[in-house]
């Protein structure tokens, strides 16, 4: 074999072995070392820095942070960390990056002060994560304090930061409040007394060890090295470590030492399992397997020189273990303070931590105010931990943090929009202002009615009541004492019955009185324009016929009613779109009678009907002197009517979007209704009652003509002279009935009613 091939074949056999030596690291956090596609044979006693991401992510969700800026050097440590940090917070949720800025490897002047015053565009997220070496943690703080940002910020730094000095030395002020992190270790006395007693006698293995004794004393051991005003002095050798230098314990030796017991674990096991009982490398450990040993590394499991357990997943990542530390200034004595630990989960004592300016009030980091109740968030796009707070207007409630959604048609919103209660039910009270003056005026007309028929029943007999129609009089009055009773059950609190009685009644009332004055008013036409052709009678001019056509056209009324109740029975609703204002804290739902504006112009319509009717024929008799009968009072009383209802139509229809539409809307019914009662009790009754009680001088019976000589001396009075037919003390009023033939108006000799 040639010299080139042994040294080839030297070559290819050291790769092969050097590509499966396992590794333990003591320091390296990086977190794509955990890939065991890549780094198969990588272990580490260390966590990796994903442990330590998660452990920040868990602080700033424990400050009830969401909003936060992240600074990373540039290298694998820092953008890894923050990479990490993100991921991590992108799948816990509910924490949002505001800014995420880079520090260059060779930061050109000014770069850091750029650094401060993006961090600075958004005043809302204070709190700053940092994966960055010393250096650069150091510079940033100077540029933060620079800009005047003293208090403003809340940094919270990686384990390269955890508890030094040298990044906040004279900055003090500037690092106050920051929360750091750092792998839980502890310090190694025993390695303590060994260092410190390191000498250059006793330590002459390590070659290093001379550098670090000039480094450490600021000496040089060899004289020609010391030049003359340099300020450097010459080793003596009794100087000493920790005595004429200051000491610290690197945070690093436990890890150190739990490495290389890993590997000796390892070893010692797999020699166990090899070479059974004896001492020394047997056959099978003389070319070590890297596969094999690799599995014994990662089944290590023992105590550490600190006490831990130390044992490696399959990725070969130790444990994340993690002290919490705050940097605090009280009374401006300043330390590093532990305030809790991070092991799989956070433990964190809040009552020790302490933020700038000497305060237990967490600072806010967060993008937007929480939204009151009754508000929606809505999200800007992009960014879930920023909103905008829309208010739930209207009839709408929070359903949820992110939903408005309207209530239901008889609810309204609470008071703070966060749920919906039952919207208040009204109905027409008694003590309202709007029922007061329709009830004075209905006891008033009722009163008044009473009076007129107890005048009547007294004076039963006497001429003026005889000629007044006895039974149509007493049908009218009872039209009348109904419409004046409406009022009140249009007034009372709506159910079944009431609502059945208000069908009823409402137009019933009216339907007797203008049925009793259209037969009136028609018997008096037909008397005159028969009486002008022949001296004979006309036909149903009787009491009796008068009261048939009378009950005739009021069952037409009761009939429509009928059927109205056959097809929608009577009942009580709540309507909660009558007083459905834009305000819902004015919404009211309407207790009322399922009575539409339409079905109360049906109603009303046939009373209408009869009205205009016996309008029809006042105008039509308007020739008959007045001294004749009644036809120029009830021609006053129609004409005077249909004013009253003609105003009382805009008004009605005119409200009906108004919300106190069913106030207006019943008391414009029941005082229309009530004021046509009047009119006809006051123009038709009224005078006769005067008359009897107070001039009964003039109740007395008149001389009797035929029909034929009264009709037409009725007619050529009132065609030649128009005021030749008043009489004195109204001498005539009831001549025309009086002067009937005697199978007319007489029966036995006595005097019958008139017209």
């Amino acid at each position: 074999m040639s010299a080139a091939d042994h040294f080839k074949g030297l070559r290819e056999e050291r790769g092969r072995i050097t590509s499966t030596i396992p590794q333990v690291s003591y320091a390296s956090t990086a977190p794509e070392l955990s890939d065991n596609t890549r780094y198969d044979f990588f272990s580490r006693v260390v966590p990796p820095d994903t442990y330590q991401a998660q452990a920040m992510v868990d602080i700033v969700k424990a400050m009830r942070w969401n909003y936060v800026s992240t600074v990373a050097s540039e290298g694998n440590y820092g953008e890894s960390g923050v990479d990490a940090f993100i991921q991590k917070s992108r799948e816990d949720g509910g924490l949002c990056i505001s800014q995420s800025v880079k520090i260059p490897r060779e930061p050109k002047t000014g770069e850091f002060d750029k650094i401060i015053r993006r961090l600075s565009e958004n005043p809302n997220a204070r709190v700053v994560i940092i994966f960055a070496n010393e250096d650069d943690i150091r510079r940033l703080l100077q540029a933060a304090k620079k800009a005047n940002q003293t208090g403003h910020f809340i940094w919270v730094g990686s384990d390269s930061w955890g508890s030094k000095i040298s990044p906040i030395l004279n900055q003090e002020e500037m690092a106050e409040g920051a929360v750091t992190i750092l792998p839980k270790r502890q310090s190694i006395k025993g390695f303590d007394r060994y260092f410190i007693s390191r000498t250059l006698e006793n330590n002459r293995r390590n070659i290093w060890f001379a550098e670090f004794w000039e480094n450490n004393f600021l000496c040089k051991l060899s004289r020609h090295a010391v030049k003359k005003g340099s300020g450097i002095k010459k080793c003596t050798n009794h100087e000493r470590i920790g005595k004429d230098s200051s000491y610290e314990q690197e945070g690093k030796v436990q890890f150190v030492i739990d490495a290389v017991y890993a590997m000796a674990h390892a070893l010692h096991n797999m020699h166990k399992d090899l070479c059974p009982g004896k001492v020394g490398l047997c056959p099978k450990m003389e070319t070590i397997n890297g596969t094999l040993l690799l599995k014994y590394i990662r089944h290590v499991n023992f105590t550490g020189i600190a006490g831990t357990p130390v044992v490696f997943n399959v990725n070969g990542d130790a444990p994340g273990r993690y002290e919490i530390y705050q940097y605090q200034m009280t009374n401006n004595a300043t330390e590093y303070k532990i305030i809790g630990h991070w092991t799989d989960q956070l433990h964190l004592d809040t009552k020790e931590m302490q933020w700038p300016g000497a305060t237990q009030e967490v600072p806010s980091s967060i993008c937007s105010q929480p939204c009151r109740p009754g508000q929606r968030k809505k999200t800007v796009k992009g960014i879930p931990c920023c909103w905008h707070c829309e208010n739930c207007d209207g009839y709408q409630y929070q359903a949820d943090t992110y939903t408005c959604k309207m209530c239901r048609f008889d609810l309204r919103p609470n008071a703070n929009n966060t749920g919906c209660d039952p919207i208040p039910i009204v109905k027409l009270e008694w003590s309202s202002g709007w029922a007061v003056i329709p009830v004075l005026i209905a006891v008033l007309g009722i009163m008044a009615t009473l009076f007129v028929v107890v005048t009547f029943v007294r004076y039963n007999d006497t001429p003026i009541v005889k000629a007044s129609g006895r039974e149509l009089s007493y049908v009218l009055l009872t039209g009348i004492f109904l419409c004046y009773a409406t009022t009140f059950l249009m007034i009372s609190s709506p159910d079944v019955v009431i609502c059945s009685l208000r069908r009823i009644f409402l137009g019933l009332g009216m339907s007797i009185s203008y049925a009793a004055l259209l037969t009136k008013t028609n018997r008096i036409y037909r008397i005159f324009e028969q009486g002008k052709m022949s001296v004979s009678a006309p036909r149903f001019i009787s009491p009796a016929s008068q009261l048939v056509l009378t009950f005739t056209l009021i069952s037409v009324q009761l009939l429509g009613v009928c059927i109205w109740f056959g097809v929608d029975p009577s009942q009580a609703i709540i309507d909660y779109e009558d007083q459905r204002t834009s305000n819902p804290k004015m919404a009211r739902g309407v207790l009322k009678c399922d009575i539409s504006d339409l079905s109360l112009i049906c109603l009303l319509g046939y009373s209408m009907l009869l009205m205009v009717t016996c309008t029809v024929y006042a105008i039509k008799t308007r020739g008959v002197p007045e001294t004749f009968n009644e036809a120029k009072p009830i021609g006053f009383t129609m004409y005077t009517t249909c004013i009253v209802w003609l105003a009382f139509i805009p008004i009605f229809f005119g409200t009906s979007q108004s919300a106190e539409k069913m106030y207006i809307q019943t008391t414009t019914l029941t005082i229309s209704v009530s004021l046509s009662a009047s009119v006809s009790l006051g123009m038709l009754y009224m005078p006769k009652v005067y008359v009897v009680l107070f001039h009964p001088e003039q109740n007395v019976p008149k001389r009797k003509r035929s029909l034929k000589a009264v009709v037409t001396a009725a007619t050529m009075s009132n065609k030649f002279n128009p005021k030749g037919g008043l009489r004195p003390n109204g001498e005539a009023k009831s001549e025309l009935c009086e002067s009937l033939e005697t199978q007319d108006c007489f029966e036995g000799g006595e005097p019958r009613e008139g017209l």
